[in-house]
């Protein structure tokens, strides 16, 4: 099996490292093309304005200043010798991708752009609650179970327009309290903030960050099963269509079609 890595946090993340612990696991085949700065939050952005440069790291590794959308793109159609990867792995993330924040997240951006490639990818997140005091992730905990947990998801398959969110809770390997198959949740508040503060020439500038508090989650979802220790495996579709909604606008538009304004054009 061919494994291709990114990430956002960068090339030298300590979560890359991780990551490539686990593959070792699964493979020898490994290929690394990740950002040459951290992109987190960077989405599904795509360098349209400027060049991208890639620095060779090693062998079937590289560094790229750009997204991890970038680095997806660029190794499995420029920099991968021989043919494309079997499995795209994204992280592991220094810090977790639960919730509405996996629309943010460039961890998950890097799986969706291998799903986009017509390969089976998934996005690994080590849990980081800054509402404890935590500073440190516990990198090794995604470690030790992830190898196994990505094999069964490999023995099961999931649909071609689907990448799996893995994410693991701040515990020690032997702490964590099981594996739950969840939804993604959404926090009972907004999280994002922007803080403003002055240089020494009394210039204003701004941090923009998250607020350092819990939430108060449903059952099932992706976040209740983190804050409870457990290993949250996440399917998830990139269609943001609301079907509801969808319904109740095709009938009242059907029902009675908008006036289509004059352009005032002689007939």
């Amino acid at each position: 099996m061919r494994i291709l890595l990114t990430n956002d946090d960068g090339i030298h993340a300590e979560g890359l490292a991780a990551l490539e612990q686990i593959a070792a696991a699964l493979s020898d085949d490994v290929w690394v093309a990740a950002p040459e700065f951290e992109q987190s939050g960077a989405s599904r952005a795509l360098t349209l304005s400027q060049p991208l440069r890639v620095r060779r790291m090693g062998e079937k590794r590289f560094a790229v200043d750009g997204t991890p959308t970038d680095c997806v793109l660029l190794a499995v159609q420029e920099l991968i010798e021989g043919a494309k990867p079997d499995l795209v792995l994204s992280g592991v993330n220094r810090g977790q991708n639960l919730a509405e924040d996996v629309t943010l997240s460039g961890t998950v951006a890097g799986a969706i752009e291998g799903m986009a490639l017509g390969i089976p990818a998934i996005a690994l997140s080590q849990a980081l609650f800054l509402f404890r005091d935590e500073v440190k992730a516990n990198f090794e905990t995604a470690v030790a179970h992830a190898p196994s947990i990505i094999r069964r998801l490999l023995e099961t398959g999931w649909a071609s327009d689907v990448v799996i969110n893995l994410n693991f809770p701040s515990v020690t390997p032997d702490a964590v309290k099981g594996i739950e198959v969840t939804r993604q949740g959404f926090r009972d508040q907004f999280m994002r903030h922007v803080e403003k503060r002055t240089d020494l020439r009394g210039r204003d500038y701004y941090w923009m960050g998250f607020r350092a508090q819990p939430s108060k989650p449903s059952d099932g979802t992706d976040l209740r099963a983190v804050y409870d220790e457990r290993i949250s495996i996440t399917p998830l579709h990139i269609d943001l269509t609301h079907d509801k909604t969808l319904s109740a606008l095709k009938a009242a538009f059907a029902a009675e079609p908008p006036p289509i304004p004059s352009t005032g054009a002689p007939r």
